[in-house]
C-alpha cells in the first residue's frame, strides 16, 4: 500500500466568503468542509496498485476484495455454473473446470467475448462480471491425438523396414 499526501475535493453545501466574509467566515467555512469531506483532518488518501498496474485510489468498503461471482461455462453439450472470486485468473477458472469436466487445464481454450483469453488475464480486469458466459473449447490439436491414440507420447509413425529377397 502507498500513501500520498494530496488535495481533498469534495462537495459540501457550503459557500466560499459566507457568513460575513470576515477570517470567521472563513473558519466556518473550513469546519464545515471538514464535515462534510468525512471528518479525516490528515488529508492522506490512500492508494492501492491493481494487478494491471494501475494506481487507484483505496475503496473505503471492501467489496471488489473476495467478491464471489458465477460463472456460466458452455461447453459442446454442457453448462456448468462456477462460483469464483471476480479478482481470480483464467487459469484459476481452468482448474476449477478440471474438477468439474474431465478435461486437464493445458487441453481446455477459455473464449469470453469471442477472444481465447490466456491463463494470466485476470476476469474481472477482461470485464467478467456475475451471471456472465465463458466458452469452453477443447484444445483440438489434443483431441486429434486422443482420437488417434498418441496421446501418451507415441511417435507419430513407425518405419518399415525394407526387406530384401
Amino acid at each position: 500500500m502507498i500513501k500520498l499526501r494530496s488535495k481533498r475535493f469534495c462537495r459540501g453545501s457550503f459557500k466560499l466568503g459566507g457568513n460575513g466574509g470576515g477570517t470567521g467566515g472563513n473558519t466556518a467555512v473550513k469546519g464545515n468542509e471538514r464535515e462534510s469531506c468525512g471528518g479525516t483532518n490528515n488529508g492522506e488518501i490512500k492508494w492501492e496498485l491493481r494487478p494491471g498496474g494501475m494506481l487507484v485510489q483505496k475503496r473505503e468498503s471492501g467489496e471488489s476484495v473476495g467478491e464471489l461471482i458465477t460463472v456460466r461455462v458452455s461447453t459442446v453439450s454442457q453448462w456448468h455454473n462456477i462460483s469464483i472470486e471476480a479478482t481470480s485468473t483464467f487459469g484459476e477458472l481452468k482448474m476449477v473446470l478440471s474438477l468439474v469436466t474431465s478435461l486437464e487445464p493445458k487441453e481446455q481454450r477459455l473464449l469470453f467475448k469471442g477472444k481465447e483469453r490466456d491463463n494470466s488475464e485476470y476476469l474481472h480486469m477482461v470485464g467478467v462480471r456475475d451471471k456472465d458466459k465463458v466458452l469452453l473449447l477443447e484444445d483440438p490439436a489434443i483431441k486429434e491425438r486422443k482420437l488417434h491414440g498418441l496421446a501418451g507420447g507415441q511417435a507419430i509413425g513407425t518405419p518399415c523396414r525394407t526387406i530384401s529377397v
